[in-house]
């Protein structure tokens, strides 16, 4: 039957996604069914289309192909399975988001309240064991999944930027910011952008942006950023030691993807400063480890994930505190996959949603 399939985006292999009819999953036990409502495209979707090691390398791939991938989604409640309703507290028709991770809710990790560094490790999107993402029409939700109701005020574009939210909010939390703190976020991309939000919220002393695209570093002043640099006509280190009586910055996220990231961080860092490493690379990173320890003894810390921080990205979105305006540049089909991944995976976008029809 017609309504027992959907259309989907199917990962087989490296720039191998297609445009598919498949079938149309459905409820078991404690199970949800969602409708998409939209599902961006992240940094690591466009890193894992074009192939990076880390996604395909190695005798244990993280992505187990084929799968539909996504792991940015969000939608309405259209099926529950036997006991659904009391397991997740929510209805049908609810407007709902599951974390991007499925705990195994059996490791130490998960057991420790630590679950999004679970030993299995299922995110939606990248591996079928447990579930698929939601670059689809519907999508499952496993009885692990961590599901949260999104209130009817928020819109849908705002709705769409929870999950990356959630990471900003992870990842400036690592910073532990003060209030005379001198902090730089490095790349300007869409989780750049909402870390400037975030990090503006916490009111540090100053708060720098540095980036190679002039719109971004525009939007990075309009989100609250004191001071952009753009390292192609800018000199990072003579500025940031300009504003820090020559010391270096108290607090550095590392947001670029790119290597060069990685070392412009460890110059520009003040001794004892706390290095915040959240990106994903496509190319391996090679740095002089000896600044971490005899020269500078700097607290490096990774964000992994949006642990605990959905409820606060729905709180600070619905409150108005943080926005997707300026963030979500366009809008596609499943249909139009291939022009939606040419388009993310370009400077000619931020954020690039793929709506259902």
């Amino acid at each position: 039957m017609a309504d027992s399939e959907m259309t989907a985006i199917v990962c087989r292999a490296p720039k191998d996604y297609r445009v598919e009819r498949v079938q149309r999953p459905s409820a078991a036990r404690n199970e949800l069914v969602i409708r998409i409502a939209a599902c961006g495209i992240c940094a690591s979707d466009c890193k894992c289309w074009s192939g990076a090691k880390m996604f395909w390398g190695g005798p244990n791939p993280w992505v187990k192909a084929p799968v539909i991938p996504g792991h940015e989604f969000f939608g309405y409640v259209e099926e529950l399975g036997e006991g659904a309703q009391e397991h997740f507290g929510v209805q049908k028709g609810d407007r709902v988001i599951a974390e991007q991770i499925v705990p195994c809710a059996k490791c130490r990790y998960c057991k420790s309240g630590e679950y999004w560094m679970c030993e299995v490790h299922n995110i939606f999107g990248f591996q079928r064991e447990v579930a698929d993402g939601g670059m689809a029409e519907y999508m499952r939700f496993p009885p692990t999944a961590i599901v949260h109701k999104i209130p009817d005020g928020i819109s849908l574009e705002d709705a769409a930027i929870i999950e990356p939210l959630a990471c900003a909010i992870h990842t400036v939390n690592r910073g532990d910011i003060q209030l005379s703190d001198v902090v730089v976020i490095a790349g300007a991309g869409p989780l750049g952008l909402m870390m400037t939000q975030v990090a503006h919220l916490k009111t540090p002393k100053k708060l720098v942006v540095i980036d190679l695209v002039e719109e971004r570093l525009a939007l990075a002043r309009e989100y609250g950023a004191d001071i952009t640099i753009n390292p192609k006509t800018d000199d990072a280190l003579e500025t940031i030691r300009s504003i820090t009586d020559r010391y270096g910055c108290d607090v550095y996220i590392e947001t670029t993807g790119a290597p060069a990231g990685v070392t412009q961080g460890l110059e520009l860092i003040r001794k004892l400063g706390r290095f915040v490493e959240f990106s994903v690379f496509g190319a391996d990173t090679t740095v002089d480890w000896s600044i971490i320890g005899d020269r500078k003894e700097l607290d490096v810390r990774g964000a992994h994930l949006g642990p605990y921080c959905y409820p606060i990205a729905i709180d600070l979105l619905a409150r108005g505190l943080v926005t997707s305006k300026g963030i979500v540049t366009h809008g596609f089909t499943l249909e139009e996959w291939d022009e939606a991944i040419a388009v993310a995976n370009s400077l000619d976008s931020i954020k690039v949603l793929l709506k259902p029809k």
